[in-house]
């Protein structure tokens, strides 16, 4: 992008800002009832085959990875016009997906804020480290830096430990409101998922739910990684850091095939809402190809995604991201 771009973008980018009421309406429909269709749908094929309701519960899983994308627009007041509508959709979706939407808004925004600059790491983003900080760190830290960053562990394990544990709990600071509504999503949660037990037996739903829950815990930490790491992102302290720069390169344009695209809420185009989260998720491709300065960031597709899961280090000097086969000597 050019630095005359750089300057104008926030003109350019205004446009694309206003949620369109039926739009969202729309995805609302197009999203919840295939969801909780396949999930009726795999409850009554336990007695057909289970490998029939695994495949519906994958299914599901992908449309509530796009039930989330509603979630996360409605933490970023993109969704509706109304703050009242994001609130209650965002609450109701996020209970849905297992998050809590005040304390998710607020670390979320956090990472927008603060997504590639070195100096303000660490809420709502991922754990990674510089190539100095791991080579200084104690030796059980760094078992645990490699942990984290192991594919099964951060795809598998992680997902379950963040959804599960983590996220029913307030963070340490925080407001009333925040706190109160992490309290609302946990009772509203327990009450359904007991609910259910008691409707259909556990057994049931957890062979309905697990599935679900992994694949979405899956799909969505492997989008949040991919979209900022890949080799040749951006990264820089506070003195050099820039919001624009960040947005542009420190933030990928995933170039996936459209069913998946639609799928996942065109979250693709990550550069896109990186320049403004105000932006509701349905217009992020059109401001994307409308705009030819919008495309110059770094675009990753499928495959090359794929090479992607050995990268786990900053290069601070090289600027580039390193497995940790390539650690220096």
């Amino acid at each position: 992008m050019s630095k005359q771009a750089e300057q104008e973008w926030r003109k350019v980018i205004k446009q694309y800002e206003i949620p369109h009421h039926m739009k969202s309406i729309w995805q609302m429909i197009n999203t919840l009832v295939p969801f909780f269709a396949l999930w009726v749908g795999a409850y009554f094929c336990l007695s057909v085959s289970y490998w029939l309701t695994l495949l519906l519960s994958v299914i599901a899983g992908f449309f509530l990875i796009r039930a989330f994308i509603i979630f996360h627009d409605c933490c970023h007041k993109s969704f509706f016009k109304s703050r009242v509508a994001n609130n209650i959709v965002g609450t109701l979706t996020g209970i849905l997906v297992f998050f809590p939407y005040q304390k998710w808004a607020m670390e979320h925004n956090i990472h927008h804020a603060t997504s590639s600059n070195l100096d303000k790491r660490g809420i709502g983003d991922l754990w990674i480290w510089t190539i100095d900080e791991y080579q200084k760190a104690h030796g059980y830290k760094k078992i645990l830096y490699r942990l984290y960053h192991h594919p099964i562990l951060m795809l598998g394990i992680g997902p379950a430990l963040v959804f599960l544990i983590q996220y029913r709990f307030n963070r340490r600071g925080a407001k009333l409101k925040e706190r109160l509504n992490t309290y609302l999503r946990n009772i509203i949660l327990t009450i359904l998922v007991v609910f259910l037990c008691w409707l259909i037996g556990w057994k049931s739903f957890l062979l309905v739910e697990v599935p679900i829950f992994f694949v979405s815990g899956a799909i969505g930490v492997w989008l949040f990684f991919i979209q900022h790491t890949f080799e040749d992102t951006y990264f820089e302290r506070d003195k050099d850091w820039t919001y624009v720069r960040a947005a542009m390169q420190g933030s990928s344009f995933y170039n996936l095939p459209l069913v998946f695209q639609w799928l996942t809420g065109n979250i693709g185009f990550h550069h896109i809402h990186h320049l403004s989260s105000r932006i509701p998720n349905y217009n992020l491709k059109k401001a994307h190809e409308e705009n030819p300065d919008f495309q110059q960031a770094e675009t990753v597709t499928l495959a090359r995604s794929l090479q992607s899961v050995k990268l786990s280090l900053w290069d601070e000097r090289n600027k580039k991201f390193i497995s940790f086969r390539e650690l220096p000597l």
